[in-house]
């Protein structure tokens, strides 16, 4: 009975990491990466949904304004067999476009403006977190084995 409530709770479960670049060119569009899971006890994943996300910060102490935007997401139905004792990657590709601020576009239009701008963002307190989160569907698990990395993207 203790065993059917570990494996319910994921606990001893599959367990799952992100295998991603340091750093990702946001002029490409797309981030290729992998996902290693890992179980103690043979498992069945059925589903896997991949997302990046930016974290949009703006202002200082009291009157900080944080939002967060989706730049890309995929989910992939495939049946993968999970062995105990044993690793499994999946390659996936995550195509993202990266939303633009009115401060951006005038960063990029001529070089004059671009220290303009970065000291424009630097007063306000502006300030962008990339990360990626993959969660998989593991059948027979309440509780879902999820990884989320923060990136870089230059």
């Amino acid at each position: 009975m203790f065993g059917k409530v570990k494996t319910w709770l994921g606990i001893e479960g599959v367990k799952l990491e992100l295998l991603l670049p340091e750093e990702i060119d946001g002029k490409d569009g797309l981030v290729k990466g992998k996902i290693r899971f890992f179980s103690m006890n043979a498992q069945t994943v059925s589903a896997i949904r991949v997302v990046m996300v930016e974290r949009f910060s703006r202002g200082r102490r009291s009157e900080k304004l944080t939002d967060e935007y989706e730049l890309g997401k995929i989910s992939i139905e495939k049946t993968i067999s999970i062995p105990a004792n044993e690793a499994v990657e999946l390659e996936f590709k995550l195509p993202f476009e990266l939303m633009k601020s009115e401060m951006d576009q005038i960063e990029e239009q001529n070089i004059l403006f671009t220290g303009l701008a970065k000291t424009a963002k630097w007063i306000r307190g502006v300030k962008s977190e990339y990360s990626i989160m993959a969660e998989a569907k593991v059948k027979g698990v309440a509780l879902n084995p999820f990884d989320k990395k923060v990136i870089e993207i230059n």
